[in-house]
């Protein structure tokens, strides 16, 4: 009879060079230029981390105070979605320039809900924008005003979900037929079934529950990227931790813990798209290395690269 021993994993983890973002989000991996790009959320500022060079550039979106994710734009190389309060902005940015501007606005969400913004978006495999909004100013866990939202190019937005407090975390299985989503005030995960062709979910159903005996000590759920395998890596912004789930079981498998306590984001990326980046935050003092953003390697795991936005 063969043993199985449990899995023993030895992950390294270890910082990017001039990496810090008050409160580092929406990681996203751009194959064709082997760049990580990021965003520091309330500096207005999108970051980017060259692997080759192993550098950090970071720009100011000029006129803005916001940057809540930042989606490359397919077919166009210098071209970025970004969050920008309520508006999903085009910002025209070469990667190295201190500064960049926005070019034209693609859509606005909530425009009379000036106390929410656009918080994490991404691209689902096909293209479309997917991403949500939150409370920004007053308590988020009690006003529920934030929602979902879809947008495919040359159409307007559809709300997926209303009733969120935070809008976090996405990512999609094709193979599973899966789509699962965070608000980061319901301290779950959700899995939904989900259309590609059309980019309809369905059938939610929780999959991960971060709640503790007592609200005070709940692990805050936050963004969310997935593997081959279809494993789920769910980052918790009170935690230091990335939970890795299989999310037909709900079980953990591992715990990746890190150095600082407000772990937001996380995405698979370099040549091989075996390492996996982490973006933290300094919110509330956090001490130092609080803000920063990190490389995991040996995870034994792969991941998918970011898709464009196709607009």
């Amino acid at each position: 009879m063969k043993l199985t021993l449990p899995l023993q994993m030895s992950y390294k983890i270890e910082p990017l060079p001039d990496s810090y973002a008050g409160l580092g989000e929406g990681p996203h991996w751009d194959v064709a230029r082997q760049s990580l790009y990021f965003v520091d959320l309330e500096a207005g500022s999108l970051m980017r981390y060259d692997f080759k060079q192993n550098k950090t550039y970071k720009t100011k979106i000029e006129g803005e105070t916001l940057a809540g994710f930042v989606l490359p734009v397919e077919g166009r190389p210098q071209e970025f979605a970004v969050g920008c309060g309520r508006r999903v902005v085009i910002v025209n940015w070469d990667g190295v320039s201190p500064t960049a501007k926005v070019v034209r606005t693609l859509f606005e969400v909530q425009p009379l809900m000036d106390k929410n913004r656009l918080n994490d978006a991404k691209a689902d495999p096909r293209g479309r924008f997917f991403g949500g909004t939150m409370r920004y100013i007053g308590d988020e866990f009690e006003f529920r005003h934030g929602e979902l939202y879809r947008w495919e190019a040359g159409g307007q937005t559809s709300v997926i979900k209303g009733d969120v407090g935070i809008s976090n975390g996405l990512a999609w299985d094709e193979k599973a037929k899966k789509f699962y989503y965070i608000d980061t005030t319901d301290y779950e995960v959700k899995s939904y079934d989900y259309d590609f062709d059309t980019g309809v979910a369905t059938n939610p159903k929780v999959i991960f529950n971060l709640r503790k005996t007592s609200p005070k000590d709940h692990l805050l759920p936050d963004g969310l990227t997935i593997d081959t395998e279809g494993n789920l890596y769910v980052a918790t912004f009170n935690g230091a931790t990335i939970f890795k789930v299989n999310p037909s079981t709900g079980k953990v498998l591992l715990e990746i813990k890190f150095p600082t306590k407000q772990i937001t984001s996380a995405a698979f990326g370099g040549p091989n798209l075996d390492i996996l980046y982490v973006t933290t935050a300094a919110k509330f003092d956090q001490p130092s290395p609080a803000g920063t953003t990190y490389k995991v390697t040996g995870l034994n795991a792969t991941g998918y690269p970011g898709v464009n936005l196709r607009v």
